[in-house]
């Protein structure tokens, strides 16, 4: 039976070259955005008949819920994956960016992937070997400045992944994260405020080298649960419990 991969944030960047991965490789693939018309470009770029879209803000739970039951009619009552991608970035000190835009990022950053996971939680229970991926970062490795919310945002996504990696062992659903450093993505691109990390790390990955990264925590047999693009940040997540090494490094990352 073909497998089925549910996408959130699918229109562009990410999302939109993850569903073209799994795709060519033979996967069913449900994608879902606010933006309609994007995840209908997406679908003539893939073909008919391998896709299921439509319009979905993941902090509206009840919507999610509706769109999962419109997934599952689709792929033939499975979902082996879903890749909670959905996310905002709003760089800048902390006291100038409103109240309201930070909000927005705890809402679709954290509730986003809370609302996936239950919305999802009977249909993947339903199909063997199902696996949840949700979008973390670089940042979740240690408090990043000028980035100080939407790296809470990413932890949080951390702490739920090693949670839940946990609790649904006893359920047989496998629970990792992506956890990659700048991608070149309009996300980062039309950010008004430039962080200092971001000269000082750069941007060195493409949106298909996180679609790459996508596929083979999914595929994954070694069971890991991090997975990061680059080794430099295995080596600082490791590192990320000793203060008196991680807290230096990233003073010197973000030249403050």
């Amino acid at each position: 039976m073909q497998k089925a991969i549910f996408i959130t944030g699918a229109a562009k960047g990410i999302g939109r070259a993850t569903a073209i991965q799994f795709a060519k490789n033979g996967w069913f693939v449900g994608a879902y955005d606010v933006d309609e018309d994007g995840v209908k470009d997406l679908a003539k770029t893939i073909g008919n008949g391998h896709t299921h879209t439509g319009k979905l803000d993941v902090t509206d739970y009840d919507a999610f819920q509706k769109m999962v039951a419109a997934f599952e009619k689709a792929s033939g009552g499975r979902m082996d994956a879903l890749f909670n991608n959905a996310g905002i970035l709003k760089m800048g000190f902390f006291e100038e960016i409103p109240i309201k835009e930070t909000k927005r990022q705890v809402d679709i950053n954290i509730m986003g992937v809370v609302n996936g996971i239950y919305a999802s939680l009977p249909l993947l229970e339903k199909t063997p070997g199902a696996t949840i991926v949700s979008m973390s970062s670089a940042s979740a490795i240690y408090g990043t400045p000028e980035l100080a919310v939407y790296s809470a945002t990413k932890f949080a996504v951390r702490a739920i992944t090693e949670a839940l990696d946990i609790e649904f062992r006893r359920k047989k659903i496998r629970v990792v994260d992506i956890m990659p450093s700048y991608v070149a993505t309009d996300m980062v691109a039309e950010q008004k405020h430039r962080a200092k990390t971001l000269s000082t790390m750069g941007v060195k990955l493409t949106a298909e080298d996180i679609a790459d990264l996508v596929w083979k925590a999914v595929n994954d047999t070694k069971k890991k649960l991090h997975f990061t693009a680059k080794r430099d940040l295995d080596l600082f997540i490791r590192l990320a419990g000793f203060q008196g090494i991680s807290r230096p490094l990233m003073r010197r990352f973000s030249k403050m």
